[in-house]
This record gives C-alpha cells, structure tokens and sequence, in this order.
C-alpha cells in the first residue's frame, strides 16, 4: 500500500494520517516503512504524533540520523516539541555519553550499544553515508528495536532498491512531493564553468558565477557554496574575499575542528557564504539561502547528493524560491537525474493539486 498524502508536514490532519497508516501497519507486519518526502517537506514534524503516542505509553523512542549535524540540529526541535519528555542526545563529543531517556536522538554509529531499547526506531537521512550501504549499520538499527517494535524509515531521495520495492509495492510507505509551504522545489540552473582546481590555479573566477553571488548577497541571501573536494574549501573561500570584497565567508568540512561553530555563525547571519562539502548536504536549515555547487559534474557528487543540497534552497516559507545554480565543464548523467527527480516531484505535486495557485509560474530549463 503506497499512500500519498499533503505536503503540509506541520498539520494536525496530515500527521494524523500518517500516525494512523503507520499504526495500523505495525499490527500487520514487522517490516518497515518509508516516509518518502521531499526535502524541507517537515517530515519530522509528521512523526511527532507517532513519538507523542509511544511516550504516552510509557515508551522509549529513538531518533537516528548518520549525520552529526542533523542530529545537533534535531536536538532544540525535539527539546521544544517534547519538553517534559527526557531527552539524551549521543554523537561522537557529546556531553551526554550513558544517560537513558524516554526519547533518544543519536548518530547511527551510536546504535551499537543498545539491544532491544526501544519501542520505536526511527531512521532519519536512510541514503546518507556512512549508514547507506553498511551491513552492520543495519544491524545496529535493526537490533535497537524491542520484538515486534516498528521501524520508520525517512529520506527524501531513498536508496534506488527501496524505491523500486516502493514502487512494487512491496515496502509500505507514504509520499509526500511538497513542502509545507506548498510552492515548489527550485529547479537548478546549469550553468558552465573550468573545475574548480582550475579557477584556484589561475585566481580567476567566472564573470557569471560573480555575478550571481553579488546577485544573491543583494537580495540578502545567505549562500551555500558547495565544493566536491577539501582541499577545495579554504584556498576558494580566501578568493571569494578578494573578489567579492567581504569578510563574512567562511570555509568549512569533515576535516575541520571549528566546524560546529561556524555553522552557528552561519545560522546566526554572521557568515553570508560558507563553502563547504558534502558534510552540509543535510541537517543545517537556512530561512533565506541559495546554493551554488561547483564541480556539479563530478563524480563524487550523484544524483540523491544534488538533490539534497538543493534541497537547501527555498526552504522558508518566507523564501521559497531561493536559487539554486550547478557549475559545471559539462553536463552529466547525476545533474540531469537531480534535475529530473526535483521536476517529478513539482509535477506530481501540481497534479494532485498539492501546490498553491500559482498560473503565471514556468519553471525554466
């Protein structure tokens, strides 16, 4: 049974409905199921009910993500949500390190300590790395759980065989194809560039790209600037000073140990442009930003990795049509599919009429 239900992730009557298909599913069967929503869709806010009625019962719940920052970010939402519920955060660092509490956010390397703990498993973020494609992750996951306990799974771009059992219907699962704000997901711009190795050797940078940043710094945007490689980061964030005459850009990636507070710096708008990897696909919400990705058509950028950090554009219901651009020397297999994938789900949106009005809209190609 695949069941496709409103964008609008943050009301009552849709979290209902999901609370309601996914309670009627866990007395079936033991399988789990998908929550397939479009990024900045509010999909944790949809399972909040399911998290309430689980506490209600005295239960334990626990939220995964691979992710250090989707954890940090979830830890004030769920503080918020459930403030008379305990709630201990585990990741690598944390202060937090033995506590038990009635809900648990933690990282999915933290799953390994835990056997038959909870009455409820949620795994956020399905397709991220390092969780996708590791057995013993799934295990960990898997054995968290009480007997009999339910599994929710949530992405917005799931792994290629779980969309097919999807599609099969041979995974149950719900899909939602808009944000909560209903207007659609920005459609990014292809645009040609040199690689990024070769704009850092020269010192020289796109007259277009510097257009566009200077566009999006006016209109008072904050960028996301993505960059497929480390090494990249620093060495570009210095030239972007330069030639954008400002010092509020920063650089930051796996590797780098003031990672954490540049990001609040970031989210408190004391930073305009972070450039930044992979590492910021997920978990850092921005309510004004557009995103630039360099290097589009690298190949440690696929499609699920396009899409997510797009997905950081438009968020804001206060913004929704942020900008999204990927630089790139030609155009690939992964910028066409993330283009295609974010065009299917506008089009399944406008059709179930999920969309607000809107006649004058053409998305470009």
């Amino acid at each position: 049974m695949g069941v496709r239900i409103s964008g609008d992730g943050i009301r009552v009557r849709q979290k209902q409905q999901i609370g309601g298909i996914f309670n009627q599913l866990q007395t079936k069967t033991n399988r789990p199921f998908l929550l397939w929503a479009v990024t900045g869709a509010g999909k944790t806010e949809m399972v909040f009910p399911l998290v309430e009625s689980v506490l209600s019962r005295k239960g334990r719940v626990l939220i995964a993500s691979p992710r250090r920052d989707v954890v940090i970010e979830l830890d004030p939402r769920i503080r918020k949500a459930f403030p008379d519920a305990q709630v201990v955060t585990l990741y690598g660092g944390s202060r937090q390190k033995w506590e038990q509490g009635q809900i648990t956010l933690s990282t999915t390397h933290q799953l390994f300590r835990f056997q038959e703990a909870f009455d409820l498993v949620i795994i956020d973020e399905i397709d991220a790395y390092p969780y996708h494609g590791d057995p013993m992750l799934y295990y960990a996951a898997d054995k968290c759980c009480l007997p009999g306990a339910p599994k929710l799974l949530l992405s917005a771009t799931p792994p290629r065989e779980l969309q097919r059992e999807a599609k099969r219907g041979k995974l149950e699962h719900a899909r939602v194809p808009v944000r909560y704000h209903r207007h659609p997901l920005p459609v990014p711009k292809l645009l040609r560039s040199p690689k990024t190795h070769e704009l850092l050797s020269t010192g020289k940078l796109p007259a277009t790209l510097l257009a566009l940043l200077r566009s999006s710094l006016e209109r008072g945007a904050q960028i996301f600037l993505f960059v497929s490689r480390i090494s990249h980061a620093e060495p570009l964030a210095k030239l972007l000073m330069k030639k954008l005459n400002t010092s509020l850009i920063e650089a930051t990636s796996s590797h780098d140990t003031q990672r954490a507070e540049k990001v609040k710096r970031f989210r408190r708008g004391d930073c305009r442009l972070l450039v930044t990897t992979t590492i910021l696909e997920r978990g850092v919400t921005i309510p004004k930003s557009d995103v630039f990705i360099l290097n589009a058509d690298s190949s440690l950028f696929d499609e699920a990795s396009l899409v997510q950090m797009a997905g950081r554009a438009g968020r804001s219901a206060d913004d929704p049509n942020g900008k999204v651009y990927f630089f790139g020397s030609e155009r690939n297999g992964s910028q066409l599919q993330a283009r295609s994938h974010i065009r299917t789900m506008n089009s399944i949106a406008r059709k179930q009429g999920f969309l607000l009005p809107d006649p004058g809209r053409k998305e470009k190609r």
